[in-house]
């Protein structure tokens, strides 16, 4: 059961004698016993202690033999900040604030990558002496400590304090969880889905509308808000009695999410004539629409010697088994939420899922479905059994730690 310093709406209410007093200690008492608050700020804390000590002990000593990439922006005065902030899409972000977008004469054109983050970075500035790589650091990290918290709220409501502690654990273990704190969107993202679906079951459908039309400025993906909210509001429809139903007027808050999306192709085609700048871009990487069944079938080509020799060489394409096998771990998850008639968190993850996959590329999808949260909010509810928590624990922990390690080198995992 979550805690009574929140009200049905989400305000905060302060207990009795704490409002008349405004005893400094006493309301640090009342919001630190709050299980809501301190569990997701402990976990978030050691989880991104943990990575930051990673980074820097795989910096330090695990051989180094890759080159940066070209748009690797500074050389690193701190090793830790180096490996959040100067690897791969980060430098993009960090260009973008400082440089605005480029959309001709480079190899990569930055308006692949949509302006929610480097807006939040650019207000994060002042508050960081100017600095647009601890800018983004801010950024990140605040937004996925709030989308954990609320994480916890959300899940704590329907499911209790246990289930809620195993999801924001099993949330912050996985091992493209590291993404949430470099300057990548992926928390800033989390931050909009969550609170999206959290203030629709509070009935605060005007927040729903400005959390929905944020989660599709920052990324293409953030679209997969749309149908569940739109699913969630039907679901509340049927289910709810009495005023505490949603109206139609409820409806708009889903329907606005693709301002977004069309405020960015509006500046774009403002500014560079090309209102699909991004998708046109986005060619660059190689991400262009195809079948889900043609990129898997690439991948199934058999190697010229053979499978076995090729796995004994060490020849495989790791990187691309290790995504598929989490395409569809995360399609199966989802298709198990559709079966419990979980249909709002079940379409969430099966649209987030399948748009990903469309894009002709199995690189970064460990990434992509980080953020599909409703599938750690099941695999919390499986693991009241003692089995299934260590299984979840451990391999994520395994991960984790694996691919933070060759992030911080250079080295291509998402």
């Amino acid at each position: 059961m979550a805690s009574k310093l929140f009200s049905n709406s989400g305000s905060l209410v302060i207990p009795a004698g704490v409002g008349q007093k405004l005893h400094p200690r006493a309301l640090w008492t009342t919001l630190t016993a709050a299980r809501w608050l301190w569990l997701p700020l402990v976990v978030f804390s050691v989880t991104r202690l943990g990575i930051m000590l990673i980074a820097y002990l795989g910096m330090i000593l695990l051989p180094n033999s890759v080159e940066p990439p070209v748009y690797h922006l500074r050389p690193p005065d701190n090793l830790v900040v180096d490996a959040l902030t100067s690897r791969w899409d980060t430098g993009f972000y960090v260009s973008i604030v400082e440089e605005g977008y480029i959309n001709e004469g480079v190899p990569l054109p930055s308006v692949a990558f949509f302006p929610l983050l480097p807006l939040a970075m650019t207000a994060a500035r002042p508050l960081v002496g100017g600095d647009a790589v601890y800018a983004g650091l801010l950024v990140a990290n605040l937004a996925l400590l709030l989308a954990t918290i609320l994480f916890y709220r959300l899940v704590a409501e329907e499911w209790g304090a246990p289930v809620a502690d195993r999801a924001v654990w099993y949330l912050l273990i996985f091992p493209a969880a590291f993404f949430g704190s470099a300057i990548y969107s992926e928390s800033l993202f989390l931050l909009c889905a969550i609170g999206a679906l959290y203030f629709a079951r509070r009935g605060r459908w005007g927040i729903v509308a400005l959390l929905a039309v944020a989660a599709t400025l920052s990324r293409l993906v953030g679209i997969i808000v749309l149908p569940m909210l739109l699913l969630e509001w039907a679901q509340q429809r049927h289910v709810r009695q009495g005023t505490a139903r949603p109206g139609y007027r409820a409806l708009l808050a889903p329907l606005l999410a693709p301002l977004g999306t069309l405020g960015y192709m509006a500046y774009l085609g403002r500014t560079f004539g090309d209102p699909l700048a991004f998708a046109h871009a986005s060619a660059a990487w190689g991400r262009v629409p195809q079948s889900p069944a043609g990129t898997i079938a690439q991948l199934l080509e058999r190697p010229a010697g053979g499978w076995l020799a090729a796995l004994s060489a060490g020849q495989l394409h790791v990187n691309d088994w290790f995504d598929l096998l989490m395409v569809i771990f995360f399609l199966v998850m989802g298709f198990v939420l559709l079966y419990q008639h979980r249909w709002s968190e079940g379409i969430f993850v099966w649209s987030g899922v399948m748009l990903a996959f469309s894009s002709g590329l199995l690189m970064s999808q460990r990434r992509y479905v980080w953020v599909l949260f409703p599938v750690f909010i099941l695999l919390a509810r499986w693991g009241d059994r003692l089995w299934v928590d260590r299984l979840v624990t451990t391999l994520s922990l395994m991960g984790l730690a694996l691919f933070t390690a060759l992030f911080a080198n250079g080295y291509w995992v998402g």
